[in-house]
Protein backbone atom coordinates (compact mmCIF):
# COMPACT_ATOMS: atom_id res chain seq x y z
CA UNK A 1 0.00 0.00 0.00
CA UNK A 2 1.44 3.55 -0.94
CA UNK A 3 2.01 6.08 1.47
CA UNK A 4 -1.47 8.53 1.62
CA UNK A 5 -3.72 5.44 -0.21
CA UNK A 6 -7.00 7.19 -1.29
CA UNK A 7 -10.03 4.49 -1.24
CA UNK A 8 -12.95 4.68 -3.39
CA UNK A 9 -15.19 5.45 -0.95
CA UNK A 10 -12.96 8.65 -0.26
CA UNK A 11 -12.84 9.43 -3.61
CA UNK A 12 -15.99 9.55 -4.33
CA UNK A 13 -17.15 12.27 -1.96
CA UNK A 14 -13.78 14.49 -2.89
CA UNK A 15 -15.65 14.23 -6.54
CA UNK A 16 -19.15 15.09 -4.78
CA UNK A 17 -17.85 17.65 -2.56
CA UNK A 18 -15.32 19.30 -5.40
CA UNK A 19 -18.88 19.50 -7.76
CA UNK A 20 -20.71 21.33 -5.11
CA UNK A 21 -17.47 23.64 -4.12
CA UNK A 22 -17.11 27.39 -5.68
CA UNK A 23 -13.71 28.17 -4.14
CA UNK A 24 -11.01 27.94 -6.24
CA UNK A 25 -8.09 26.98 -3.95
CA UNK A 26 -10.19 24.15 -2.30
CA UNK A 27 -10.99 22.86 -5.58
CA UNK A 28 -7.36 22.63 -6.56
CA UNK A 29 -6.64 20.87 -3.54
CA UNK A 30 -9.44 18.07 -3.94
CA UNK A 31 -7.83 18.01 -7.69
CA UNK A 32 -4.43 16.85 -5.88
CA UNK A 33 -6.44 14.00 -4.08
CA UNK A 34 -8.51 12.95 -6.95
CA UNK A 35 -5.28 12.66 -9.06
CA UNK A 36 -3.73 10.35 -6.08
CA UNK A 37 -6.60 8.18 -6.25
CA UNK A 38 -5.99 7.73 -9.72
CA UNK A 39 -2.41 6.38 -9.28
CA UNK A 40 -0.21 9.68 -10.48
CA UNK A 41 2.26 10.39 -8.40
CA UNK A 42 3.27 13.01 -6.01
CA UNK A 43 5.78 14.60 -8.95
CA UNK A 44 3.32 13.91 -11.64
CA UNK A 45 0.27 15.67 -9.13
CA UNK A 46 2.80 19.02 -8.37
CA UNK A 47 3.88 19.30 -12.21
CA UNK A 48 0.10 19.31 -13.25
CA UNK A 49 -1.29 21.23 -10.41
CA UNK A 50 1.87 23.61 -10.37
CA UNK A 51 2.69 22.68 -6.78
CA UNK A 52 5.72 21.50 -5.35
CA UNK A 53 5.85 17.33 -4.21
CA UNK A 54 6.02 18.02 -0.52
CA UNK A 55 2.93 20.52 -0.23
CA UNK A 56 1.41 17.13 -2.23
CA UNK A 57 2.00 15.40 0.27
CA UNK A 58 1.36 17.45 3.05
CA UNK A 59 -2.61 17.78 1.33
CA UNK A 60 -2.76 14.20 1.13
CA UNK A 61 -1.49 14.15 4.95
CA UNK A 62 -4.04 16.61 5.69
CA UNK A 63 -6.75 14.64 3.99
CA UNK A 64 -6.48 11.79 5.99
CA UNK A 65 -6.06 13.30 9.08
CA UNK A 66 -9.46 15.73 8.56
CA UNK A 67 -11.73 13.61 6.76
CA UNK A 68 -12.91 15.03 3.16
CA UNK A 69 -15.73 17.81 4.77
CA UNK A 70 -12.95 19.75 6.63
CA UNK A 71 -10.34 19.16 3.56
CA UNK A 72 -12.64 20.58 1.26
CA UNK A 73 -13.91 23.60 3.86
CA UNK A 74 -12.32 27.04 2.36
CA UNK A 75 -10.37 27.63 6.02
CA UNK A 76 -9.18 30.71 4.53
CA UNK A 77 -11.38 33.77 4.54
CA UNK A 78 -9.99 37.12 4.36
CA UNK A 79 -11.78 40.57 5.41
CA UNK A 80 -10.96 40.27 8.77
CA UNK A 81 -12.48 43.65 10.29
CA UNK A 82 -11.48 44.76 14.16
CA UNK A 83 -15.78 44.96 14.55
CA UNK A 84 -18.53 44.06 12.10
CA UNK A 85 -20.23 46.76 10.32
CA UNK A 86 -23.06 47.78 12.60
CA UNK A 87 -20.47 48.33 15.29
CA UNK A 88 -18.82 50.83 13.00
CA UNK A 89 -21.59 52.92 12.26
CA UNK A 90 -22.51 53.25 16.04
CA UNK A 91 -19.43 54.36 16.75
CA UNK A 92 -19.75 56.97 13.74
CA UNK A 93 -22.83 58.12 14.41
CA UNK A 94 -21.39 59.95 17.54
CA UNK A 95 -18.89 61.73 15.08
CA UNK A 96 -21.61 61.96 12.19
CA UNK A 97 -23.58 64.31 15.15
CA UNK A 98 -20.73 66.51 15.61
CA UNK A 99 -20.01 67.15 11.74
CA UNK A 100 -23.69 68.02 11.25
CA UNK A 101 -23.53 70.47 13.60
CA UNK A 102 -20.50 72.43 12.03
CA UNK A 103 -17.62 70.86 13.77
CA UNK A 104 -14.34 69.32 11.78
CA UNK A 105 -14.07 66.09 13.09
CA UNK A 106 -10.51 64.42 12.90
CA UNK A 107 -9.05 60.60 12.09
CA UNK A 108 -7.24 60.64 15.00
CA UNK A 109 -10.34 61.57 17.28
CA UNK A 110 -12.03 58.56 15.57
CA UNK A 111 -9.50 55.92 15.77
CA UNK A 112 -9.26 57.19 19.64
CA UNK A 113 -12.96 56.31 20.00
CA UNK A 114 -12.17 52.87 18.26
CA UNK A 115 -9.31 51.83 19.90
CA UNK A 116 -11.23 52.71 23.96
CA UNK A 117 -14.16 50.68 21.93
CA UNK A 118 -11.56 47.13 21.17
CA UNK A 119 -9.17 48.22 24.61
CA UNK A 120 -6.41 47.74 21.81
CA UNK A 121 -4.17 49.78 19.33
CA UNK A 122 -6.24 50.15 15.87
CA UNK A 123 -4.17 50.71 12.93
CA UNK A 124 -4.75 54.26 11.34
CA UNK A 125 -5.27 52.51 7.98
CA UNK A 126 -8.30 51.01 9.27
CA UNK A 127 -9.76 54.02 9.86
CA UNK A 128 -9.27 55.58 7.13
CA UNK A 129 -10.60 52.13 5.06
CA UNK A 130 -13.75 52.83 7.51
CA UNK A 131 -14.22 56.05 6.49
CA UNK A 132 -14.32 55.30 3.10
CA UNK A 133 -16.54 51.81 3.67
CA UNK A 134 -18.87 54.25 5.37
CA UNK A 135 -18.81 56.84 3.10
CA UNK A 136 -17.00 59.52 4.90
CA UNK A 137 -14.60 60.14 3.28
CA UNK A 138 -14.01 63.13 0.66
CA UNK A 139 -10.92 64.21 -0.08
CA UNK A 140 -10.50 67.62 -1.28
CA UNK A 141 -7.69 69.30 -2.92
CA UNK A 142 -5.48 71.73 -1.04
CA UNK A 143 -5.50 75.58 -2.39
CA UNK A 144 -2.29 76.27 -2.67
CA UNK A 145 1.12 74.42 -2.00
CA UNK A 146 2.26 74.34 1.68
CA UNK A 147 6.04 75.45 0.21
CA UNK A 148 4.71 77.19 -2.48
CA UNK A 149 5.81 80.15 -3.89
CA UNK A 150 4.18 83.61 -3.06
CA UNK A 151 2.51 85.65 -5.76
CA UNK A 152 5.16 87.83 -5.58
CA UNK A 153 8.21 85.32 -6.40
CA UNK A 154 6.08 84.09 -9.10
CA UNK A 155 6.05 87.47 -10.90
CA UNK A 156 9.71 88.60 -10.24
CA UNK A 157 10.87 85.15 -11.29
CA UNK A 158 9.10 85.32 -14.90
CA UNK A 159 11.49 85.94 -17.63
CA UNK A 160 10.11 89.12 -19.68
CA UNK A 161 12.09 91.49 -21.59
CA UNK A 162 11.42 94.84 -22.84
CA UNK A 163 8.64 94.49 -25.51
CA UNK A 164 7.44 91.27 -25.21
CA UNK A 165 4.73 91.65 -22.47
CA UNK A 166 2.26 91.82 -24.21
CA UNK A 167 3.48 89.54 -27.61
CA UNK A 168 1.47 86.65 -26.43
Amino acid sequence: MSKHFITEEEYNEVVKLSKENKNKKADKRMRAIILRYEGKTYKQIAEKLDYTQTWVSKLCKAFKEQGAKEYARNKFGGNNQAVDKETEAMILSRFREEAERGRIVSASEIKRAFDEYRGKDTGRGYIYELLERHKWRTVMPRGKHPKGASAEEIESSKKLTIGTENYW
